[in-house]
């Protein structure tokens, strides 16, 4: 096991490094700009499209398998996961407060990159021979770049394959099995066997009951947590100026051990902060157009547009949250990371109630990024 660890840890150091961060801030900044900061003036117009599309306009209903709306919410069921509630606290916990302005700075920028994804997936997306409307990176690479850039697609399929059982799977339902055997005393292999025949009562329905399923499902959870966050940041108001300080000043400033934390860089926080905030909001990895080339609609920018909202709903709204509810209790310097650090953030202000509302928050967002 601990021979898997190092191999593991080798190739994050490598995957997360300083190539990797320079491309996906670089391309996401490249996108801004060329698009004239279109997702972020765009962005109110963005939340008109995506609530119009809960039901499809007349004349698209054969253009793609489920409403834009529905598309969506796929699209954030495998987003909105773990990587919300453990990955954030992760982040904080290694890079300090200040990898919370980066997670940020990675959403702001993000949001071009997914609208472009989008964009290109459904302007390049394909009719299998069953008739539905399928597409994502392999496919307009495909058709957008020429047949001798196919391999490069077919990598793709391959890489991305391989993130879906690690990623979206095996991170997902480990943290589901450790946070409710921690919390309610559940066996593990109890919430594995649960998790699987759920997924799977789901996923044989194909994407149209993924779709019904994550329309439903995804909101509720999602607007849940952030109620019991905000409740949580209400009776730490009085804390916040404080954390908004020690967020911003610390992306620029290396911060010093204290309490059960070991201190970290300014590029601690850098490289923390993007990773993690890349893992949770997917931006340029390619799992969201897949969900997007599905949409029931003719026009790409639109879709583009209803996107990008993933990115924006994700981080800068679900992630910051969490963070906040870290940060403004204080919990950052006790030693936790990952799950725990948020159960204990929650908990400081929500006695005996804030670690379970984390744990089955958990549970319920990681079953839908597998699904997703």
């Amino acid at each position: 096991m601990e021979a898997l660890e190092s191999i593991i840890s080798a190739i994050n150091g490598v995957v997360w490094g300083p190539l990797m961060l320079v491309l996906i801030l670089g391309v996401g900044l490249f996108l801004s700009i060329g698009l004239k900061l279109l997702p972020i003036l765009k962005l109110g117009t963005g939340f008109k499209l995506m609530w119009g599309g809960r039901t499809t306009e007349t004349g698209d209903e054969k253009e793609g398998e489920i409403p834009p709306f529905q598309a969506l919410m796929t699209a954030m069921s495998a987003t909105v996961g773990t990587g919300n509630i453990a990955g954030v606290a992760t982040a904080i916990f290694l890079g300090g407060p200040g990898a919370l302005f980066w997670m940020w700075i990675t959403a702001l920028i993000g949001m071009a990159t997914k609208y472009s994804e989008a964009v290109l997936a459904v302007r390049y997306r394909e009719t299998d021979e069953n008739g539905q409307h399928v597409g994502g990176p392999m496919y307009y690479i495909k058709n957008g770049l020429g047949k001798k850039w196919t391999w490069l697609g077919v990598l793709f399929a391959i890489f991305g394959a391989c993130a879906g059982f690690g990623i979206g799977n095996t991170v997902q339902s480990n943290s589901v099995a450790d946070v409710l055997h921690a919390n309610f005393s559940v066996p593990t292999w109890v919430s594995g066997v649960v998790m699987a025949v759920l997924v799977g009562a789901v996923l044989i329905g194909g994407i149209k009951r993924i779709g019904h399923v994550a329309g439903a499902l995804v909101p509720l959870m999602a607007i849940s947590y952030l109620i019991a966050g905000l409740v949580v940041l209400a009776i730490n108001s009085h804390l916040l100026p404080q954390a908004l300080d020690l967020i911003i000043t610390h992306a620029f400033s290396p911060i010093a051990a204290q309490g059960g934390f070991a201190g970290a860089a300014v590029w601690a926080a850098l490289r923390f902060g993007v990773a993690r905030g890349v893992f949770s909001n997917e931006a340029g990895l390619g799992s969201a157009p897949i969900a997007h080339a599905a949409a029931q609609t003719h026009s790409p920018v639109r879709q583009g547009l209803v996107a990008m909202l993933g990115t924006f709903l994700d981080t800068l709204v679900i992630c910051t949250i969490t963070g906040l509810v870290i940060v403004s209790s204080g919990a950052w310097t006790g030693g936790e990371s990952g799950a725990a650090l948020t159960s204990q953030a929650f908990a400081t202000a929500l006695p005996s109630f804030g670690n379970y509302l984390v744990a089955i928050s958990l549970a319920v967002f990681a079953f839908t990024t597998i699904i997703g």
